[in-house]
């Protein structure tokens, strides 16, 4: 891609730049030897790195510089700037990194520097990467024995990785019942589901990354028992593993409908369960959503453009109105209707038959598929099981860590101290669940963070309609709209007693990372 002229948008920043006058902030996007380039004047001075995020490719010149990291415009990854490591998900590699020369009024990049120097200037920064192999730039880290992860989502996957970015090179294990894990799940309910995206875009990491970096991955199994004692796990097949720490990452299902025919009824959570859902669409020409959720709203917005009449059934007056108000869930629905989707809300599925969906009222809907999406419940029975503590999930400190010292819990299972309000959430993200992960990889290994960063995701309808909500809004007793809904160019604050507690903007992708960082500063 980077030797694709038409991709090369910007100056060429191999020519003297007039730098003169620019302020400490200032970010050009360009382009360096055939490949697209971010020129950021940082506190530190001139720094330069690839130009285009490593998770979808957004513009980092769009994006916003703290520090001397740039966080990108569409998911909000980072990336430090002296070294080109990704500093935090959703992305998992790293930015090619670009030598500048600095003469007089005017700024140039020099060279694409070498991985030997890149992991030289890393060691001296203390900045691991996550390009590099087992213990390749920093020292072998102390830790325990071993580290067993069930789990191989977001939270499993990226607890691992950063593990052995960080130099832990003892034995490191992923076990999940998914064959498929770990991939990107969020694409299974858009563009994947929708037909528009190859399979082969979803593993987070090819098989020999795995192998390369030593973590075991034990698909196709299950975790069935936890001896906290004896420090070991029995598995589905009758074998037992022993360990030195335990992380619990085992996600969420989703709550299944309990009526009449609901045998009858698909869930999307994993990609088998997506690849169900395609091969029923395939000879489909009705289909009945049940739940108006983003995951309810997102798999009616794939069976739309492949066709499918769609009517979404749910027990609400508005889409999204508890998680985000009643302006956002009336332009959802108009956009969703807009595309030919139905809605039948107040109402509910009574029951079920083949090729036909009963409301409560008794109104009869033709389905050839029905899928519903009315939320999950994390999956903390083996938790509960082996008498750890629970809250709304498992209960964990800052750091983590559960009742039980050598076992830690991340992600959609975890309720952890909210650095921003009084008590304890629990967050089902991906992006959070991510950053769980590598959050409770440092700490296992002595940096004793506390994990602060703000709530993060985004949701697409459409291939049009992009929703990203940044900060964490349970109740609030204020709603302000910034800009026009009708055109999607806003910003909608959600407030407590003036307070701003989260943010949910339409094509304004600055505004969404400057409200990401004014609730960090608000600590």
């Amino acid at each position: 891609m980077g030797n694709d002229q038409e991709e090369l948008k910007g100056p060429d920043l191999t020519q003297p730049f007039m730098a003169k006058g620019l302020p400490v902030g200032e970010m050009i996007g360009g382009h360096a030897f055939g490949e697209l380039v971010l020129l950021a004047h940082t506190s530190s001075g001139w720094l330069a790195v690839g130009g285009k995020c490593t998770h979808y490719g957004a513009s980092l010149s769009n994006g916003l510089l703290v520090g001397d990291r740039v966080r990108c415009p569409w998911h909000h990854a980072c990336f430090d700037l002296r070294t080109g490591a990704a500093a935090c998900a959703p992305a998992l590699l790293d930015l090619p990194v670009f030598d500048v020369e600095a003469k007089g009024d005017t700024v140039r990049i020099t060279r694409k520097r070498p991985a030997e120097d890149v992991e030289k200037t890393a060691i001296a920064a203390g900045v691991p990467l996550a390009r590099a192999a087992v213990s390749s730039v920093t020292k072998p880290a102390s830790g325990p024995a071993s580290v067993l992860i069930v789990g191989g989502g977001a939270a499993g996957n990226a607890c691992a990785e950063m593990l052995r970015r960080e130099g832990y090179d003892g034995p490191l294990a992923i076990i999940d019942p998914d064959r498929d894990a770990p991939y990107d799940r969020p694409n299974i309910s858009k563009d994947y589901l929708a037909g528009s995206a190859p399979e082969e875009w979803l593993p987070l990491h090819p098989p020999s990354f795995y192998a390369d970096q030593k973590i075991e991955l034990v698909l196709g199994a299950e975790v069935v028992a936890i001896d906290p004692v004896a420090h070991s796990v029995k598995l589905s097949d009758g074998n037992s593993r022993s360990y030195g720490k335990l992380v619990l990452a085992t996600g969420a299902s989703p709550i299944r409908l309990d009526i009449p025919g609901g045998e009858r009824i698909l869930y999307l959570r994993s990609l088998v369960d997506c690849k169900a859902i395609q091969k029923k669409a395939e000879g489909a020409t009705k289909a009945v959503v049940i739940g108006a959720s983003f995951i309810g709203l997102e798999v009616g917005a794939s069976l739309r453009a492949r066709g499918l009449d769609v009517t979404v059934v749910a027990p609400e007056k508005l889409p999204l109105e508890k998680v985000m108000g009643p302006q956002l869930g009336e332009l959802v629905k108009s956009f969703h209707e807009s595309k030919g989707v139905k809605f039948m809300l107040g109402r509910s599925i009574a029951s079920l038959r083949d090729g036909e969906a009963t409301a409560d009222d008794g109104t009869t809907l033709s389905a050839d598929i029905v899928i519903a999406g009315v939320g999950v419940r994390p999956n903390v029975a083996l938790a509960e099981k082996a008498g750890l503590a629970m809250d709304k999930g498992i209960l964990v400190n800052e750091f983590f860590e559960t009742s039980y010292a050598d076992i830690v819990a991340i992600g959609d299972v975890a309720r952890w101290p909210d650095a921003y309000s009084p008590g304890k959430i629990r967050v089902e993200h991906w992006v959070v669940a991510e950053r769980h992960g590598q959050s409770a990889a440092r700490n296992m290994l002595g940096k004793r963070e506390r994990f602060a960063d703000v709530p993060y995701f985004w949701s697409m309808h459409f291939g049009e309609l992009g929703i990203h909500y940044t900060g964490h809004a349970e109740k609030w007793d204020e709603i302000k709209v910034d800009g026009d809904l009708r055109t999607h160019d806003a910003a909608v604050s959600f407030l407590q007693q003036g307070k701003l507690l989260a943010m949910a903007t339409l094509n304004r992708d600055r505004q969404n990372l400057e409200a990401e960082l004014s609730i960090e500063r608000s600590r």
